[in-house]
């Protein structure tokens, strides 16, 4: 795999020009999903993904305040590719029967 480097120290494109953080194959736009659903701070990141530094999540955060329109379109996209999943797949058995004993809404 082609790796190549970006002006934030650890931040990288891989070859597909998809941004990684330095040292992982964690997409930057993975770290952000967990900021946008959970509202973690760089802190709690950290104790999420010890794997990483405080240095790397600052770094990939940077990167996305620098590049927010673009990462935020792609979060866009892989949700409404998961829920066309979804449609696509219909209810399961489990929650089928879930929904019968009124235990779902």
């Amino acid at each position: 795999m082609t790796i190549t480097a970006t002006e934030y120290k650890y931040v990288q494109l891989d070859d597909r020009n998809i941004p990684i953080i330095e040292g992982t194959s964690m997409k930057i736009v993975e770290l952000l999903t967990s900021v946008k659903a959970y509202g973690w701070t760089p802190e709690e990141l950290l104790q999420s993904y010890p794997h990483l530094t405080l240095s790397k999540i600052y770094s990939a955060l940077a990167y996305y305040l620098d590049n927010q329109q673009e990462i935020d379109a792609d979060i866009e996209r892989r949700e409404k590719y998961v829920k066309h999943l979804e449609q696509e797949a219909g209810e399961s058995p489990f929650a089928a029967r879930m929904r019968d004993q009124g235990l779902l809404k």
